[in-house]
């Protein structure tokens, strides 16, 4: 393969990078590609599994010879710190490559050194920023992890075209296909963790799982602030392959407690926020500190409004079905107390449509997040 120009190789490891996804949490997917002086490529690797060999390493392990003057294209910057993993910048050191080109830097931070700074003390040419937005974006539950200690929060619901998740009565199976419904389970096979409210856990009796299994097994969350999940759900039927945690309130009783426990969930007591539920900021920090990249929150109406009222939603992916239900007490998407003005309503970027069906899928990106800082 020749490659046209930088970019086009850059891009190509993008593509490589994706491949990872699911895999490599709370790693960064990463893609790399080595390419002579007249851009064929030489070489590739990607990151494929959390603990394995990083995009760099599978890249120079995959050359059979590298030639005088090649370089190697890198989605983000190689690391200099020693992990599970040697320090791929000191790899392509002794792999004789002179010339490096970085999409994105790396957001963690590992005391003074950085790879960069190791790649131009042996001499190597370095050039950051080429594709830099998207190889950030790319890298964006990581980088949000690496710089505030929160998890990626991705809210995902299906909704009528009136806006409603459900009827005045609470009937809400189901609103969007099953082609929809197959995407879904694609969401949560990539995930660290599925959340619901204790509403929706009562009312859909869900499973939470990825069918067919992806990648990850996700941890099922509910928040319930009294402790009173049943514990004959279909969430304990697996339970052991995928983890139930429950989020209760300070003031949950032992008794409650001791239940869910003995059914082998988890459970997290959270300070309460001043409605009496579970505060979701200290829930987050609690996961963040285990490492968890990506939550994909499932609903209802009140958990998803507590989220969005904490700024802390990332990302959206809404399913809109072409029917209509109407009425006041329908339930509308999202709860909460809401943005008070118009002009202050919470943009989206980096739309995507796509259909499902006669369903139409929408998502986004929150905007104004990028944590550079």
């Amino acid at each position: 393969m020749k490659f046209s120009t930088p970019a086009e190789v850059m891009q190509h490891a993008l593509a490589l990078a994706q491949r990872g996804r699911g895999s490599v949490e709370p790693n960064p997917m990463v893609g790399a590609v080595i390419v002579d002086r007249e851009l064929r490529r030489v070489s590739e690797g990607y990151h494929a599994r959390f603990g394995g060999p990083h995009a760099e390493a599978m890249a120079i392990a995959a050359a059979d010879e590298i030639p005088h003057g090649s370089s190697i294209y890198v989605t983000l910057e190689p690391c200099a710190h020693h992990g599970k993993t040697p320090p791929c910048a000191e790899a392509i050191v002794r792999a004789g490559i002179r010339h490096v080109v970085i999409g994105s830097r790396d957001p963690a931070r590992h005391g003074t050194v950085s790879g960069v700074n190791v790649l131009r003390s042996a001499g190597i040419t370095v050039e950051t920023g080429l594709l830099a937005i998207p190889c950030k974006l790319l890298i964006r539950p990581f980088r949000k992890l690496k710089r505030t200690g929160l998890p990626y929060i991705h809210a995902k619901w299906a909704m009528t075209l009136d806006g409603r998740i459900a009827t005045r009565t609470g009937s809400s199976q189901w609103i969007s296909n099953e082609q929809s419904r197959e995407y879904v389970h694609q969401l949560r096979g990539v995930v660290d963790a599925v959340v619901v409210g204790k509403g929706t856990a009562e009312a859909d009796n869900p499973q939470l799982t990825a069918r067919p299994p992806g990648p990850r097994n996700a941890t099922r969350i509910v928040f319930d602030t009294r402790a009173t999940l049943r514990h004959d759900s279909k969430l304990f039927q697996a339970v052991d392959d995928y983890p139930v945690l429950v989020v209760c309130g300070e003031n949950a009783s032992v008794e409650n407690i001791s239940r869910l426990e003995a059914a082998g969930a988890e459970v997290f007591r959270s300070p309460v926020d001043e409605e009496g539920r579970p505060d979701v900021v200290p829930v987050l920090e609690h996961l963040g500190q285990r490492e968890m990249t990506n939550l994909l929150i499932e609903g209802g109406a009140g958990l998803l409004g507590s989220m969005l009222d904490r700024n802390a939603i990332d990302e959206v992916h809404v399913f809109i079905a072409p029917k209509l239900v109407g009425g006041r007490h329908a339930l509308p998407s999202i709860g909460g107390t809401g943005i008070a003005e118009m002009p202050n309503a919470i943009p989206l970027e980096q739309l995507r449509t796509d259909r499902f069906g006669d369903d139409l899928f929408v998502s986004g990106l929150v905007g104004n997040k990028t944590y550079d800082e």
